[in-house]
């Protein structure tokens, strides 16, 4: 983990002053987890979690929001404000800052999209099969939110056929026994 850290922060700025890398997969992959951990191996970089813009009525469709609350400070390196979403209220709650850190790492379904990319410093997807992926989603989130995945399931299929992360990858990450093993993506290998 160390290792990509380094190599991240010796990327060119994409965003601004920030290098933004992005952390995509299907739910319930580890994005949330892996994220995390490369945070804390970046010096406490900040962590944008998508699912705090997306909302139940705009699981997808949140590109607008994310570009002006969020990528448009960031590229004047100013600290950015978004409103996170509630789940369990189902509203946006107070804004949170974000600041326009060296390192920003944006995490969650749809974190490679097309209107995201051109922002970003490096890919990273977290490869695990999608039917596996969701059956650990569905575990950690429990009965309660049984017909959320239902219809979960459906959006990030239509997503990723109309906006595939996937081939634009940097980085394809794997969870191993010890870690993660870290692959170059279908970009790396062109």
């Amino acid at each position: 983990m160390h290792q990509l850290a380094s190599r991240l922060r010796r990327l060119p700025p994409s965003c601004g002053p920030v290098r933004l890398i992005g952390v995509d997969g299907h739910a319930g992959s580890g994005k949330s987890t892996f994220a995390g951990r490369l945070a804390e191996a970046l010096g406490d970089a900040p962590v944008l979690h998508l699912d705090d813009i997306a909302s139940h009525d705009e699981p997808f469709s949140w590109t607008g929001r994310l570009l002006t609350q969020v990528i448009t400070p960031l590229r004047t390196g100013a600290t950015a404000r978004y409103a996170p979403y509630d789940w369990h209220a189902r509203r946006f709650g107070p804004p949170r800052p974000l600041p326009a850190a060296p390192v920003v790492l944006v995490e969650g379904v749809g974190a490679g999209r097309r209107a995201l990319r051109p922002h970003l410093a490096h890919l990273l997807w977290m490869e695990l099969p999608r039917e596996e992926a969701w059956a650990r989603g569905r575990s950690r989130d429990g009965e309660e939110q049984r017909d959320f995945w239902d219809g979960w399931v459906r959006a990030e299929e239509r997503h990723f056929a109309e906006d595939p992360s996937r081939p634009y990858a940097d980085t394809v990450v794997r969870q191993v026994n010890e870690g993660y093993e870290m692959l170059p993506g279908p970009v790396g290998t062109r």
